[in-house]
């Protein structure tokens, strides 16, 4: 499935809705059922071990040529006993500013949010959005960050942002 992310770019692009991509472990495994399915389970299974769960969804990109390369990860954060997460990456040729970037980097991850949201309000799951931009202004991420800090709230989701948005700036930085 793809959607127009951008109607006013010049260059309006299509890319693959990250719930319907091919996501993984970080060991590589591949995920052997849907995403919603798959996250159904973890949870089912995590909160049968005894486990308080906290979701954390982030995307972070990088440019390299004329290719920009996205990854988007879903933690999941054990109270007190540590994480893992679900990984999937994509990339596209079209040429794009920063704040589009950034921009289009938060897009990714409330997709994958709002995919989830009817099952954590189900298992009583919490869930951040995380964005890869910096709240301090001398930083040029700086630029996308009152637009993606309202994107993220007003779809009605917790936002952090750097230094706080570890999915983000740390677990999706490491396998972009």
């Amino acid at each position: 499935m793809h959607k127009v992310l951008n109607r006013s770019h010049k260059y309006a692009f299509r890319m693959k809705d990250p719930t319907q991509a091919t996501w993984r472990r970080l060991n590589g495994q591949k995920l052997p059922a849907p995403l919603k399915k798959q996250v159904e389970d973890t949870i089912r299974r995590e909160i049968e071990a005894g486990y308080r769960l906290k979701l954390c969804i982030g995307t972070d990109s990088q440019a390299k040529g004329s290719t920009t390369e996205f990854a988007t990860v879903i933690v999941f954060l054990r109270e007190k006993k540590g994480g893992f997460m679900f990984i999937t990456n994509s990339s596209t040729k079209v040429d794009m500013t920063l704040k589009e970037r950034m921009i289009h980097e938060v897009s990714m991850s409330v997709q994958v949010a709002y995919h989830l949201c009817d099952l954590l309000d189900k298992y009583k799951v919490e869930l951040e959005v995380h964005a890869d931009i910096n709240t301090d202004p001398s930083f040029q991420s700086n630029i996308a960050l009152r637009d993606a800090m309202g994107y993220i709230l007003g779809m009605g989701f917790v936002f952090k942002a750097k230094p706080d948005a570890f999915a983000s700036s740390s677990c999706a930085d490491k396998v972009v």
